[in-house]
């Protein structure tokens, strides 16, 4: 399918006329859930995913065959204001760690069976620094969010998208503010371990970004003016994956943010989405409760990458081996159903 968008409006239009669930598929799963050999609701929220998942795909007894993980690397201009521990040298290095299998995201996606991608997105060319005004033009972040698209494989029927990126807590921390406003200091972390001084200017710089931004009050203006090449490609790779009717397990507050710019330019935007898990970032809860989506897991992860996403692949596959695998009473010649 072509990205079919070579501007913001193009892609806001693509966002009102988005597909929905299968609900012939979804009930005939609840169908089949009521019919399994074990009480009703036995398996909790196990069955809720089943459930969800077998809707999005359409199919009552379906099964995760081609699950993929995406990281996009990008960097930000804004380090320069010290709001990171790390340079941003480090974004390349790590990309180069993914390529060679030895980063935490790359085991996890081995245990799933996942297939993992990576793309650095223009490295040795930072966005601006929002601080002072826009992250990117039009024409750039139409450019990262085609190279999201673009990278979600055919095949895939379960999607996490990860992030590199020196600085994009702090592109996070000004896209969750601007979006649902608050104070700085509500969204503002400390990211890859800064002190309390760095935290505190870190939290100014939120500040003033979104100041000197504004303007941006539509979900996909905040993400072209806070945002970052890494961010943009994830947005575009989510909704490539609605298009597609696969099912995203969203990642940590990073992703999170990247996410909330869709929903805060179309309402329901997220719906084939769950939150993979809940990370230690401060802002990750508040914007999980601002979008509704109640985590999966809880395992004061802040690592990124897609890792948090990636562990509740585990459980999504679990539901669907439960749901399509199990016998009925029926077939089990189990009284009772």
């Amino acid at each position: 399918m072509h990205a079919g968008f070579s501007t913001l409006a193009d892609l806001a239009a693509r966002l009102r006329d988005l597909p929905a669930p299968d609900a012939a598929a979804h009930e005939a799963a609840r169908v089949r859930d009521a019919q399994l050999t074990k009480p009703p609701g036995a398996l909790g929220r196990l069955e809720d995913l089943a459930l969800w998942y077998c809707g999005w795909r359409g199919e009552a007894r379906a099964q995760v065959s081609a699950p993929q993980v995406i990281v996009f690397a990008g960097n930000h201009g804004v380090v320069a204001q010290g709001v990171s521990a790390f340079p941003p040298e480090v974004t390349a290095q790590m990309v180069a760690n993914f390529e060679a299998g030895g980063a935490a995201v790359n085991q996890l996606a081995r245990v799933a069976g996942a297939r993992m991608d990576v793309h650095a997105l223009d490295l040795e060319r930072p966005t601006g620094d929002i601080s002072t005004g826009p992250a990117m033009t039009e024409a750039e972040v139409i450019a990262a969010l085609r190279t999201g698209w673009e990278a979600v494989a055919p095949e895939t029927d379960l999607l996490v998208v990860g992030e590199m990126g020196i600085g994009n807590t702090t592109s996070a921390a000004a896209i969750a503010l601007a979006l649902f406003g608050g104070a700085a200091g509500e969204w503002t972390g400390r990211g890859t371990g800064i002190d309390a001084a760095g935290l505190d200017r870190k939290t100014q710089v939120v500040a003033r970004a979104v100041a000197a931004n504004a303007g941006a009050t539509d979900g996909l203006e905040v993400l072209r003016c806070l945002g970052g090449r890494e961010l943009a490609a994830m947005a575009g790779a989510i909704l490539r994956a609605r298009m597609m009717r696969v099912p995203v397990l969203l990642d940590g507050f990073i992703c999170t943010a990247a996410a909330a710019c869709l929903e805060g330019t179309q309402p329901g935007a997220l719906d084939h989405t769950l939150a993979g898990h809940v990370s230690a970032e401060p802002g990750h809860a508040r914007l999980l409760e601002r979008l509704g989506k109640d985590p999966i897991l809880s395992l004061g992860l802040r690592l990124g990458e897609g890792t948090g996403g990636v562990l509740a692949m585990g459980v999504v596959q679990s539901a669907l081996a439960c749901h399509s695998g199990m016998a009925t009473f029926s077939e089990a010649g189990v009284a009772g159903g």
